[in-house]
């Protein structure tokens, strides 16, 4: 499975995918030093430094097989809807959602996500799923915080979800496997609990009390020059996106045995 990173920062949601066993095959970002990150870790995806100009064509010129792309993500830009700005909305020039959903339009993908800060819900939700729903997909949102999956800070964000199909798919059963798929658990409620990635999509669920992504403080190193703290502010945590690819993945493999 196949998926492209809109304003990937230093690549949150594209780590967040390949744990879950998706393949990003293309970035956009634009600022310099989250694109030396995303270099460094994916050395091989290219890198497009312009949303407003990204489309379906200048992918095949990079060589992005387009056709095999099912799945569009990306954290658009916060600044039109967060608390800690004046909240102009789509009367802001940063307020790119339009950009990310022409491209969703042109190159159909068959999931979207997209993620925001909280207050997102409360001002343009609604357009997002119009917009969506414009174009033949079916699609819902849940504001989901960081402390949810074990770290210490809140970081509220919304999560957008939808899918082109338009199949509704109300559970999701974790079947036991073998070798290291066996060892899991499953979690009883998925807002509730953490889960460490070993490797090679082992992945172990545990209860709510046993947090492991706490230390003695918050792990921001001291004299971190702006560029790393700009970019850390900026990303995506991988841990509170996994969840929704985890399921993706599973839904795609089941439908591709069939």
């Amino acid at each position: 499975m196949k998926s492209i990173e809109l304003f990937a920062g230093i690549g949150g949601i594209a780590l967040a995918a390949e744990w879950a066993g998706i393949e990003t095959v293309a970035f956009c970002e634009r600022d310099p030093f989250c694109q030396k990150v995303l270099n460094k870790h994916w050395p091989s995806v290219p890198i497009f430094d312009d949303i407003c100009t990204l489309n379906k064509k200048a992918l095949q010129e990079r060589g992005v097989d387009v056709g095999a792309i099912e799945l569009v993500s990306g954290g658009f830009p916060c600044q039109p809807y967060s608390v800690a700005g004046k909240r102009k909305g789509t009367k802001d020039d940063r307020d790119l959602w339009p950009e990310m959903f022409r491209i969703i339009e042109e190159i159909r993908p068959t999931w979207v996500i997209g993620e925001n800060v909280a207050n997102f819900a409360n001002m343009e939700l609604d357009r997002t799923l119009f917009d969506l729903e414009s174009i033949g997909y079916s699609g819902g949102a849940i504001v989901l915080p960081a402390c949810s999956v074990g770290a210490f800070h809140s970081r509220e964000r919304t999560f957008i979800i939808a899918n082109s199909n338009c199949k509704l798919w109300e559970t999701i059963k974790l079947h036991p496997g073998t070798g290291e798929e066996s060892k899991r658990k499953k979690p009883k409620e998925w807002e509730s609990f953490f889960f460490i990635n070993h490797g090679n999509n082992d992945i172990e669920f545990r209860e709510e009390d046993q947090s492991f992504l706490c230390r003695d403080d918050d792990g921001v190193p001291r004299k971190l020059d702006e560029n790393r703290l700009k970019a850390l502010g900026n990303a995506v945590v991988p841990q509170q996106v996994y969840p929704f690819f985890h399921y993706i993945k599973q839904i795609h493999d089941m439908e591709t045995k069939e």
